[in-house]
């Protein structure tokens, strides 16, 4: 089962929304990395487990002679330990290790002799050893509903939204007018513009008609 620290409140059920599920927790491990990637507020997600069950794991045989092995390992280690302590009071180096192996061998001694012992008036009852642990059936990931799509974005490999908007630009309205010494445009001159401009194509339409009149 695995527990990470949390800071400041948490979210409530009501607001969370699905994101994914998984049935392995390194897979829904992975996508909280994926979003911390891109920079998405981790903070906003939560890993559940649920269907929540004991699983044990049977990692070998026991034997008569693996329990013995196995207590004299813990004796052992217990022997070190006390060893060590005592040896504190010891006033030579020799003195001090010769303790701290004598404390070893006698612990080892006394730890396979209550494996060995405690294991064989068990009468075969639960020969085997085993590792046990909690694991849940699914691991939905869930995330507040405020940025449920822009994670959903990151998730599909697309781009969050822009905090801009792309305007198009309007169609033209003809040539730029003119604008004056201070910078601005000056709108009515633009009609007298216009006129004169008229007026000078229909003086050329009618040299135009003039002087084919006079070659007939």
């Amino acid at each position: 089962m695995y527990e990470t620290p949390t800071h400041g409140p948490a979210m409530p059920l009501a607001d969370r929304r699905l994101l994914v599920s998984y049935d392995r927790y390194t897979a829904a491990q992975k996508t909280v990395d994926t979003l911390s990637d891109a920079g998405f507020p981790v903070q906003e997600l939560a890993i559940v487990g649920t269907d929540l069950r004991m699983e044990e794991k049977v990692t070998g045989r026991l034997t008569n002679g693996r329990a013995a092995l196995t207590g004299a390992v813990s004796g052992g280690v217990f022997g070190l330990v006390v060893g060590l302590f005592l040896g504190l009071f010891t006033t030579t180096s020799t003195s001090f290790v010769a303790l701290v192996l004598w404390s070893i061998l006698w612990g080892a001694i006394a730890g396979a002799a209550f494996g060995f012992t405690s294991h064989m008036f068990q009468g075969g009852v639960r020969d085997f050893t085993s590792r046990n642990s909690i694991v849940a059936g699914r691991y939905d990931v869930l995330v507040t509903s405020g940025v449920w799509e822009r994670a959903q974005t990151i998730l599909q490999g697309g781009l969050a939204p822009a905090d801009t908007v792309v305007v198009e630009r309007p169609p033209s309205a003809g040539p730029v007018p003119p604008a004056t010494t201070d910078g601005t445009t000056a709108e009515h001159e633009i009609p007298a513009q216009r006129r004169a401009e008229d007026a000078g194509a229909e003086r050329g339409a009618d040299r135009e008609a003039d002087a084919g009149a006079k070659r007939r």
